[in-house]
């Protein structure tokens, strides 16, 4: 008997503590959750623009990516096929080929063999006038992550020194100094800059990824024109 009711208490005991810690856990988790958001709200007016300036740059970010990387997709068997074409003097398929893909080098490529017969001078200027089209359209829309790379962070100070401000504006009024009102009403403050920094360092990284991205095709089409250019001129 006395067994039993041991085993009985401890079996009650076990499962008081799981219980416990169980509902301590979800209560942590849940405490955690709205410390987080009661923490960004805390930041002040100026942590609302901020916040639609990371949602925009998050746009303009993955709308980028996709068209850039749409737009510089290397098509290596395009290429080789239109100059097999142009060797073989088959001009007219050499430019339907250049058309597979919908690819910024493949209407780079045809502008040039679509004016074949011309001096090579007008057919080069020709191309390098398209290339310098086809670079203008990836680059469009890079300057809204310059302007939020700058805007950012400075609304993120804003807010920081208009709540100091504010905070010596009441000390002044209600003449009560002490540490736990000025590092209390600071840290707040200094949210919204800490958030204008995150987001500025995000858009800054996201243009000159994007511009890294513009310069090595840049770079290829070039090849690529001064290839098809010597293929263009053989005899």
């Amino acid at each position: 008997m006395f067994l039993n009711f041991l085993l009985q208490s401890s079996t009650v005991v076990s499962d008081t503590v799981s219980n416990a810690a169980a509902n301590a856990n979800s209560t942590t988790a849940t405490t955690d959750s709205v410390s987080y958001l009661d923490f960004i709200l805390k930041g002040g007016i100026m942590i609302i623009p901020i916040i639609i300036l990371l949602f925009f740059c998050i746009y303009v970010i993955v709308e980028r990516y996709l068209s850039i990387k749409k737009a510089t997709r290397q098509d290596e068997n395009m290429i080789n096929d239109v100059r097999i074409q142009l060797k073989s003097g088959k001009i007219d398929n050499a430019i339907m080929m250049c058309g597979r893909g919908n690819t910024a080098s493949g209407n780079i490529i045809k502008s040039g063999i679509s004016i074949i017969g011309r001096p090579i001078s007008e057919i080069e200027s020709v191309m390098e006038k398209t290339a310098n089209v086809e670079i203008a359209e990836m680059e469009k829309g890079l300057g809204y992550l310059g302007l939020i790379s700058g805007i950012a962070p400075i609304l993120g100070f804003i807010g920081t020194i208009s709540g100091v401000i504010k905070i010596f504006h009441t000390i002044s009024n209600t003449g009560n100094l002490n540490i736990q009102t000025i590092s209390g009403g600071l840290y707040e403050k200094m949210i919204s800059s800490g958030a204008g920094l995150v987001v500025g360092v995000v858009a800054y990284s996201a243009y000159h990824l994007f511009n890294m991205m513009i310069d090595q095709f840049s770079l290829k089409v070039q090849k690529q024109t001064l290839d098809i250019i010597n293929v263009i001129q053989q005899p």
